[in-house]
């Protein structure tokens, strides 16, 4: 992978070289670039999947998305079903913001991400984030999926078919 020997170049040989051959001194980085780039595919397909995975029907809107962070959001899940889940874990309400407190005191980002299935009623979503409010995390952001009506803005009517 390294160096190596090469034969000198031509059929003459010097006088006093005796047919040692010379030092090949360039190092060949063919098997460094595949396995970066194997590293680098197996990266781009294992991203999309370290997402929380409580399955939901996020509704659409037109806004922008948050910025990145550095450590992973701390996200609360409200189910179809009406059930509340902290990451991939459900948690009965009564224990909800006692188990947020003890994970916000270990993270220095309080910002908390709310999904909320589509089929649920609006009433139950602000029932979560009241809540949340309560226990002291005002700090809330709605998820939902790009792709919903704009309203007008940017030329879209959010009516099209």
């Amino acid at each position: 992978m390294g160096a190596g020997l090469m034969k000198p170049s031509g059929g003459r040989r010097r006088r006093g070289s005796r047919g040692k051959a010379a030092v090949m001194s360039e190092i060949n980085v063919t098997p460094f670039v595949d396995v970066m780039l194997v590293l680098l595919i197996i990266f781009m397909v294992a991203a999309p999947l370290l997402t929380v995975g409580v399955p939901l029907e996020l509704p659409r809107t037109a806004a922008q998305a948050v910025p990145s962070q550095q450590e992973e959001p701390l996200t609360i899940s409200v189910q179809a079903d009406g059930t509340v889940s902290v990451q991939n874990t459900p948690v009965p309400e009564a224990e909800l913001i006692g188990r947020l407190k003890a994970i916000a005191a270990e993270r220095t980002d309080n910002k908390l991400f709310l999904r909320a299935d589509g089929s649920i009623p609006y009433e139950r979503v602000v029932q979560v984030m009241g809540a949340l409010n309560a226990g002291g995390f005002g700090n809330i952001v709605l998820v939902t999926d790009a792709g919903g009506p704009s309203f007008g803005a940017g030329g879209q009517t959010g009516t099209e078919n």
